[in-house]
């Protein structure tokens, strides 16, 4: 983790699900991530640690609800329209 998440925020919210159920240092984890920055790339990594915890203990549900930290982003990248230059950018209008 230490190689491929440089800020410490990052690994701070990472860890964060382990330290709130005491379980740090008790399980080895092994995680594939793509797309997205690293920010998001720690957030995704925190939400599967904390469905993980939930199929090896259904007790910490209680306190990972209570932590938010089983709630999904359901923000996804929105489409390009046609005739625009993306989403909501439209090409430069030219009089002449």
């Amino acid at each position: 983790m230490e190689e491929y998440i440089a800020r410490e925020l990052d690994r701070l919210v990472i860890k964060q699900p382990l330290e709130l159920t005491d379980t740090l240092g008790k399980y080895d984890i092994s995680v594939n991530v793509r797309g997205g920055g690293i920010s998001g790339q720690a957030g995704a990594i925190c939400h599967a640690i904390s469905r993980a915890l939930l199929v090896v203990n259904p007790d910490y549900r209680v306190p990972l609800r209570k932590g938010a930290f089983l709630t999904r982003d359901s923000r996804v990248k929105e489409r390009k329209k046609y005739g625009m230059r993306g989403p909501r950018a439209r090409y430069q209008y030219s009089k002449r």
